[in-house]
Order: structure tokens, then C-alpha cells, then sequence
């Protein structure tokens, strides 16, 4: 059975950059999630671009990561009949 990481800060530091991740962080009044690809990960933050920018979050601030599967193809435009 593969061992897992015991915190999520080493989980994110043990993913390679470009791994499309969640990061659940702990902000005023609750948490908020970033969903993207891993950009950076130092001893002090981890990056992550999402599609509405590049979200830096202190290690010491997350509660919870994890790899997830890329998104789903979008799909086309329907067309109207008629």
C-alpha cells in the first residue's frame, strides 16, 4: 500500500509542478479553495494558476490538498433546429 504524506503542505511538495490540484486554505470567516495547476511550492507558499489568476497561499494556511483529474472537455455549441 503506497504510503501517503502526513500533512497537506508535503503532499503539495511532493507533486510536480503542472499537477492540477485543490487547496483548501483557512481565510477570515471560514475557507476558500484555488483550483489549478501547480505553479510553485517553496517552504513558505504554494501557487496555483486558476482560471481567475495565480492564487499564492501560505503552507502554514492550508487545510487540506489533493491531485485532481483535469477538467472535462467542454463541449460544443448546441444547434438550434428549426
Amino acid at each position: 500500500m503506497p504510503s501517503t504524506p502526513a500533512a497537506p503542505a508535503d503532499l503539495l511538495r511532493s507533486l510536480p509542478l503542472g499537477t492540477r490540484v485543490v487547496v483548501r486554505s483557512r481565510v477570515p470567516g471560514g475557507f476558500t479553495d484555488a483550483l489549478g495547476d501547480l505553479v510553485a511550492c517553496d517552504g513558505e507558499t504554494v501557487t496555483v494558476r486558476t482560471r481567475r489568476g495565480t492564487a499564492v497561499v501560505r503552507l502554514g494556511d492550508v487545510a487540506a490538498a489533493k491531485p485532481v483529474p483535469p477538467p472535462p472537455q467542454r463541449r460544443g455549441r448546441r444547434r438550434q433546429e428549426g
